[in-house]
């Protein structure tokens, strides 16, 4: 039954049965993920339990994109792990909330729109590492507790299980989408293994989830300089690799459900989560592709999916664990296999022929940063820079001068395209001070004055004019150039003069 749910100020269209099954799911796959992660960070396995629960919950109600899972994430995880065993939990706690402020105050000051300046080819190679990143975390499951593969029937059971869970993920919905696939695969393979006394790794062999309502903790550490001096430098990168994961995230959501998130408020719910992550014994986190995308699969689109996944995850730590326990991690990796699968971007491969070798270039560095350095924020700075500079190169080229003389022996340099550092060169070679009249307007009609660059560049090419007693003026200089002329006063003495009249060439100077 389809009917409207009102929450926290967001009205919209809602299927409970749809919502409530994918929130399920979700919660399902959370476990072994928020365990997994907290490891890895060095942590208990219920401080990646209890951030999963607050994160969803709080980014649910109030974030910016409905239908899209926060919780405890690996991106988060790598850069805690090095504060946790040297300083302890409880510094990680501070760093978690102090993390949470920043982003909150990023939030308020309206910097989420600088996701705009993350290129297409940037995306895609992000999401294609993470979709590797999720493949290959699988891995393990195929490995014992001393690090070596598994064989014999162990590793064919698994794999069959694995294999089977694919083949229902994949198959069930051409024939019925009453309940989501994912959690149907995970319901028969927990009921194959239950009704045949399959030996195979269950959710309970990794760590066990049994735990209670996240105890409120003020983090334990001294309120000094020197805390602040520890914690900053953690708190600042887990503030960024959340905010470029969730807000990159956030985009690809938008993608597929053809809507459109506000990126602001997202940082908010972020930032307030991850506060009170750090107050509720959580290790903090971020939005988490994977997950987002299993529930977007199911047809969720609303906030009450996401807080169905966080409360069951909730229920399960409190009174399910021993039940939870005995799922076969068998169902959750085939499920987050076809997560990967379903992640990576198949289109983008066959750009590699059709697009520009540049942005190939930054698709498949973005990539490979991800998938070899696990770390996502510094791919994206590094996808963004590349792009950036090869965007620089290809408009430093473009900068051009059209060269005539009016009735009034007065040369003119019309000038096109933008004058910014990388074109300044380009732009000194254009004037041939010695040979030119004594009276020059450079004519700025087709180009801007970008940077300070370019005001040095216009401050040098006056005073070469000037230094031969040659009178230079600049003409058709936009509003805004003016104005960035006007703030450099101190450093550039230009005459700006607009005249009609000059508009008679006698002749063409090539």
């Amino acid at each position: 039954m389809t009917k409207y749910l009102n929450l926290f100020d967001l009205k919209q269209k809602v299927d409970y049965k749809t919502e409530i099954l994918s929130g399920l799911t979700v919660a399902l796959a959370l476990v072994p993920e928020a365990v997994a992660f907290a490891l890895i960070a060095g942590l208990s396995p219920l401080t990646g339990l209890y951030a999963a629960f607050v994160m969803g919950l709080v980014t649910s109600i109030f974030g910016g994109r409905p239908g899209m899972i926060s919780g405890a994430t690996g991106a988060v995880a790598v850069v805690i792990v090095v504060l946790a065993k040297s300083h302890g939990v409880e510094y990680v706690f501070a760093a978690v909330v102090l993390a949470g402020i920043i982003q909150m105050t990023a939030g308020f000051l309206r910097l989420g729109k600088l996701i705009r300046l993350v290129p297409h080819p940037v995306i895609f190679g992000f999401v294609n590492g993470l979709a590797i990143i999720i493949f290959m975390s699988q891995l393990d499951q195929f490995k014992d507790i001393s690090g070596n593969w598994l064989t014999g029937n162990t590793l064919y059971i698994l794999l069959g299980l694995v294999l089977l869970t694919m083949a229902i993920i994949y198959g069930l919905p051409k024939v019925t989408k009453v309940i989501p696939a994912s959690l149907a695969a995970i319901l028969k393979i927990f009921g194959l293994v239950a009704f045949f006394g399959i030996d195979t790794k269950t959710v309970g062999d990794i760590a066990s989830i049994k735990g209670t309502f996240p105890p409120f903790h003020i983090p334990m550490v001294p309120f000094t300089l020197e805390t602040l001096q520890i914690i900053f430098p953690f708190a600042i990168i887990v503030a960024g690799v959340g905010l470029i994961e969730s807000l990159l995230t956030l985009n690809i959501v938008d993608e597929i459900t053809e809507t459109r998130g506000r990126g602001n408020k997202e940082a908010v719910a972020q930032g307030a989560a991850n506060i009170l992550s750090g107050i509720f014994s959580g290790m903090g986190g971020c939005a988490m592709i994977g997950q987002s995308l299993i529930n977007v699969s199911n047809g969720a689109r609303a906030r009450l999916s996401g807080i169905v996944a966080s409360v069951m995850l909730l229920v399960f730590v409190m009174f399910g664990s021993s039940l939870i326990e005995k799922v076969p991690m068998a169902a959750l990796t085939g499920l987050m296999i076809m997560v990967a699968i379903g992640t990576f971007e198949w289109a983008s491969l066959k750009t590699f022929t059709k697009m520009p070798k540049s942005d190939i270039f930054v698709m498949v560095m973005v990539t490979l940063v991800t998938v070899f350095l696990h770390n996502l924020a510094l791919a994206v700075i590094i996808g963004v820079v590349i792009a950036a500079l090869v965007f620089a190169w290809d408009n430093a080229k473009r900068i051009r001068a059209r060269k005539s003389i009016d009735d009034h022996g007065v040369k003119h340099y019309e000038i096109y395209g933008p004058l910014f550092f990388g074109s300044v060169a380009a732009f000194n070679e254009k004037f041939d001070v010695l040979s030119d009249p004594d009276e020059v307007i450079i004519d700025f009609a087709e180009s801007r004055v970008v940077d300070m660059s370019a005001i040095e560049a216009l401050n040098k090419i006056t005073e070469r004019y000037h230094k031969v007693g040659k009178k230079v003026h600049l003409k058709h200089l936009s509003p805004d150039c003016k104005q960035l002329l006007k703030n450099a006063e101190a450093i550039i003495d230009v005459n700006l003069w607009e005249d009609p009249s000059y508009k008679v060439v006698t002749d063409i100077v090539r």
